[in-house]
């Protein structure tokens, strides 16, 4: 039982944007080189890293999702889930993907009202980028 009174703010760690049920909130990348892909993340997407020896973990840039790179899970390539990060300028995006050693799978192509890409990050994981079209 909680000695916590329902009058006590709830704790930091339970005001985490990461506790959402039934969110995506926790994601192993696969990479033989967890440093190397934690700076490419932080360069591309502007994800906050968190490195120690030869391990690094990360925060999207919402704060709703976290995880860490992992040297124990095979490379998605273009099998199994491909997770999407939104963006704000697709081209942008995949500039900085092949500017720091990834690169771009499948250019930007329509999607209803959107676009999206696929890119492959330095260690062969497969993931997407969208956008909104700007007005």
């Amino acid at each position: 039982m909680s000695s916590q009174s329902s009058s006590d703010p709830p704790a930091v760690e339970e005001q985490s944007p990461v506790f959402r049920c039934g969110g995506i909130s926790y994601l192993h990348i696969p990479s033989q080189n967890s440093l190397q892909s934690a700076m490419f993340y932080q360069q591309v997407f502007g994800w906050k890293v968190r490195t120690e020896a030869d391990h690094a973990s990360f925060e999207d840039g919402t704060g709703h999702v976290i995880g860490a790179w992992v040297p124990d899970r095979s490379p998605s390539g273009n099998t199994g889930i491909l997770p999407y990060v939104y963006v704000d300028n697709i081209d942008q995006v995949l500039a900085q993907v092949s500017a720091h050693g990834g690169e771009v799978v499948r250019p930007p192509y329509p999607e209803g009202d959107l676009r999206v890409a696929t890119f492959s990050d330095p260690s062969g994981t497969v993931m997407g980028v969208w956008q909104r079209p700007r007005k």
